[in-house]
């Protein structure tokens, strides 16, 4: 910690505040993560006076740092060789029972502890000269960052009743920290649970990213199902809990064998988009299941249902609907397809219309298929990843050899129109699909000369009987 408070930025502070007869201390996340020893670009400053003005002082002495001022949350923000640097008043805060948005007064450092989500968030170090580099530590941060505990410093149920969104805030750290909630500090989370009903959904999505992006998501996932509020805004995800049975026969819980796949897939990617394809990849399965005697539980189609709810999703829940939502769509669609060539002979074809179909997602493709892999017999899984390894073989082969991926038929539209004294017509269409699906099919090379002898022999054939040559 003496090494940290030795950055520019603190040593600024301490002086400009003295200059000012003012009181000022690092505050929150990055006094936590400097003890955790965990990296952190946040620096919070709360200041018992004016913060906005300390903010523009110190940015100043630092060398014209451009300062951002939001006078009507009584905050300024700058940035400082990497570091976000935040300066707030120090205040006190009462709320409403119908808003969470707080009744704000200015108050002291006590104050502004008081009003902090969690005991290890509460935690501050002076920044003034006569105690510089002080810790100060009201409500026992300091043990439970050694118990890896998340504990309220208030009441839990006035804390969460005040802010509902510290009950996502609450899992999240639980997640990315890999921290245990306080017993009383959760019983008050499942009791306050229907609060969260005044949050925005672009709020609650934004902690839910966070857990989505922390080692290992399933933790954060199962503790907001167990507090109530997971079906409170992602019911199509709880909707996949539970395993019925007939005859005897039952299917596996597609909740949990959708956890095993984020946190599978999580070890080998840190990318958002691709772990909302692991969470989204069976979301079709309630919707599709049904029990055939003689065969079992089937789920036909689930892809391709799953496909479409994943855009109603990210519209519900204000995720981008853009070509994020695409590529998760996409996913979600083909993430079978690897699977069936690893069960069969690996044909050439059936390489080159994945590769045609994923594009440049293929690899991610084949991460999510890979980590979809969840049986409970190793054989079985060895057999999988095994295959899986000659099917990414066989598609680098088959690409460097045939250049399929985003392939454009060879023979453009305007070609066969000219060529053929055409109309626009359906036949055009006919005659460059049919030069793609020979391309595919290994029938000849992806090249301009085989593609265009392809395409006199086809429309021979395809013009005999077509009304647009009579």
């Amino acid at each position: 910690m003496e090494e940290a408070l030795k950055h520019p930025v603190f040593k600024t502070v301490a002086a400009v505040a003295q200059e000012k007869n003012v009181s000022a201390y690092a505050i929150g996340g990055f006094v936590r993560d400097l003890l955790l020893h965990r990296p952190s670009q946040d620096i919070d400053i709360v200041v018992v006076g004016n913060g906005m003005e300390l903010a523009e002082a110190v940015a100043a002495k630092l060398g014209n740092c451009k300062v951002s001022l939001f006078k009507n949350f009584g905050t300024a923000m700058f940035r400082y060789k990497g570091m976000e640097v935040e300066f707030v008043g120090a205040r006190k805060e009462s709320y409403r029972a119908d808003s969470r948005k707080p009744l704000v007064e200015e108050g002291t450092l006590e104050d502004d502890q008081k009003r902090r989500d969690f005991t290890i968030n509460a935690l501050a170090i002076s920044l003034n000269a006569a105690d510089y580099g002080t810790l100060i530590d009201p409500f026992g941060g300091i043990p439970h960052l050694d118990e890896r505990l998340i504990r309220t410093p208030l009441e839990p149920g006035i804390t969460f009743s005040d802010d509902p969104l510290r009950m996502m805030r609450a899992i999240r750290f639980a997640s990315q920290l890999n921290f245990r909630i306080d017993e009383s500090t959760f019983r008050a989370i499942r009791e306050n649970r229907e609060r969260l009903n005044i949050i925005s959904t672009e709020r609650i999505l934004d902690e839910f990213n966070k857990i989505m992006l922390s080692p290992e998501p399933s933790r954060g996932i199962l503790l907001l199902d167990e507090a109530g509020l997971l079906e409170l805004f992602f019911p199509e995800l709880t909707a996949l809990k539970g395993v019925e049975r007939i005859d005897g026969t039952g299917h596996k819980d597609n909740f949990l064998h959708t956890l095993m796949v984020v946190d599978t897939l999580s070890l080998h990617s840190e990318d958002l988009w691709l772990r909302w394809a692991a969470l989204l990849h069976d979301i079709g399965k309630p919707a599709t299941k049904k029990y055939i005697r003689g065969q079992g539980w089937t789920f036909y189609g689930h892809n391709h249902v799953g496909e479409r709810m994943t855009a109603r999703i990210f519209n519900r829940l204000k995720l981008p609907q853009n070509e994020k939502m695409r590529y998760v769509q996409k996913l979600v669609n083909l993430h079978m397809r690897p699977i069936v060539l690893a069960e069969e002979v690996v044909t050439d074809s059936a390489v080159r219309r994945l590769l045609f179909d994923a594009g440049d997602d293929i690899d991610d493709l084949m991460t999510l298929a890979e980590a979809d892999i969840t049986s409970r017999n190793e054989e079985k899984v060895k057999r999988f990843l095994h295959n899986f390894r000659i099917v990414r073989q066989k598609l680098k082969e088959v690409e460097e050899k045939d250049s399929i991926r985003n392939f454009q038929p060879p023979i453009s539209g305007e070609e066969i129109i000219a060529t053929f004294n055409l109309p626009p017509c359906r036949l055009i269409g006919n005659i460059k699909n049919a030069i793609k699906e020979a391309i595919l099919d290994g029938i000849i090379s992806n090249n301009y000369e085989e593609a265009k002898a392809y395409m006199f022999k086809i429309a021979e054939e395809l013009l005999k009987d077509s009304p647009e040559k009579k």
